[in-house]
C-alpha cells in the first residue's frame, strides 16, 4: 500500500528509501515494485535477539545480494569488532562480507548510549572492551565511515556525526 500511495501522488521511486526489518517486505518490493525495491533498506536486527546467531546472519549476506537486496541496515555494533592481534577496532566479518557481496550499508544509531566511560552498551557491544570515553565514539564512526564504507549513519542527535562528516569532508 505504501508504494501505491507514493505512485498515486506521483513521487518518483528514486526519492523514496523504503526500509523494513522484515525480509518479506523487502522481497515483496523487489518482486512487485522494482523501482522502489532497488533502494529499499533491509534493517537487519536478526542477530540482536541472539548474538550467537551472528555468524549465521553473516553467512546469509551473499544470498541476500543474489536475491536482489542492495542495501543492508544493521545496527552499528554489527559492523565493528576488536582485532585480537592489534587491539584495534576494525571492520567486522559482517562488514567485510557485505562489501564482498556488493551490498551497501546504512547503519544506526549513534548518540543513543549516553556517556561511554563504561563501555557504551548495546550499540558498542562488539567493541565494549575498547570503549572507555566519549571520544571513542569518533574511533567507531571513523572505522564505519572509512574502512567499512557505510553510505549513511543514522544518529539520534546529529552533532557528532555532522562534526565528523564536516571534518572529513563527507556529505
Amino acid at each position: 500500500q505504501i508504494v501505491d500511495t507514493f505512485e498515486g501522488e506521483g513521487i518518483d521511486a528514486d526519492r523514496v528509501w523504503l526500509q523494513s526489518f522484515l525480509d518479506d517486505d523487502i522481497f515483496y518490493w523487489l518482486d512487485n515494485a522494482q523501482d522502489f525495491g532497488q533502494q529499499a533498506i533491509y534493517l537487519d536486527e536478526r542477530a540482536d535477539a541472539n548474538a550467537s546467531a551472528y555468524d549465521a546472519v553473516v553467512a546469509t549476506l551473499p544470498s541476500l545480494a543474489d536475491r536482489g537486496v542492495k542495501i543492508m541496515g544493521p545496527s552499528s555494533w554489527m559492523l565493528v569488532t576488536v582485532d585480537n592481534s592489534t587491539g584495534k577496532i576494525v571492520p567486522s566479518s559482517y562488514a567485510t562480507t557485505a562489501k564482498e557481496a556488493g551490498l551497501d550499508i546504512i547503519t544506526w544509531s549513534f548518540e543513543r548510549s549516553g556517556p561511554l566511560e563504561n563501555g557504551g552498551g548495546y550499540y558498542y557491544e562488539s567493541v565494549d572492551s575498547k570503549i572507555n570515553n566519549d571520544g571513542d565514539e569518533y574511533t567507531v564512526i571513523d572505522v564505519i565511515a572509512r574502512q567499512v564504507g557505510a553510505k549513511k549513519i543514522f544518529s539520534d542527535w546529529a552533532a557528532t556525526i555532522t562534526y565528523y562528516a564536516n571534518c572529513m569532508g563527507l556529505e
